[in-house]
């Protein structure tokens, strides 16, 4: 595998193992600081576009269908296969936690001793006035899904990265479990002809 693709899915994983920590923290008492900051969001998206596209377009490049991308993802070490395999399960149970605990409420803010949040039920959309526990819930859940569906995004990445990068390894493998024909020799070590037809008199 070339360093460029070690690199960019070291990046990606690294990024996505830490947003879903974050995520996992949002289950403590309390919001994370700077959590609610614009800027935090802006910067999670400008880091994600590039990582995640040049993932998907590597993969592309490398042609691989599943059969292939499964031979691939073989041949990364055993640690990587579970790091990345536990990482995804992980996304996934915390991003589904997280649309199920919003309970149609979401965008939790506090103005002036109040609390609002905007309801999306059907039929009834609009801002409603909230007790401050379900501000509290509404608020760590909306921060979960911030933090998860990016993070399971980074380790949906670093996968195609590192499967792109060894394809080709897996390719090899594939070609040489089959086998292969030898032409057949005589005594004397040259290949045998077949016996010249007779020319027509």
């Amino acid at each position: 595998m070339g360093w460029t693709f070690k690199v960019h899915g070291g990046i990606a994983t690294a990024l996505g193992t830490m947003l879903l920590v974050l995520a996992a923290l949002t289950w403590l008492p309390g919001t994370l600081p700077m959590s609610g900051s614009r800027w935090l969001l802006a910067v999670i998206v400008v880091l994600l576009f590039p990582i995640f596209i040049s993932a998907l377009v590597r993969m592309f490049l490398a042609r691989a269908d599943r059969h292939s991308a499964w031979l691939a993802f073989r041949c990364l070490p055993g640690k990587a296969q579970t790091g990345l395999a536990a990482l995804a399960l992980s996304g996934i149970v915390m991003t589904v936690l997280s649309a199920a605990g919003e309970q149609n409420l979401q965008a939790a803010e506090a103005k002036d001793g109040r609390y609002f949040a905007y309801d999306t039920t059907p039929n009834a959309r609009g801002t409603v006035e909230i007790t401050r526990s379900q501000y509290q819930a509404v608020l760590e859940a909306d921060q979960r899904g911030m933090f998860a569906i990016p993070g399971l995004l980074f380790i949906g990445a670093a996968y195609a990265v590192l499967t792109a990068g060894e394809l080709r390894r897996a390719d090899r493998g594939s070609m040489a479990s089959r086998p292969v024909r030898v032409p057949a020799v005589t005594a004397a070590g040259s290949r045998r002809r077949r016996p010249a037809a007779r020319r027509r008199q």
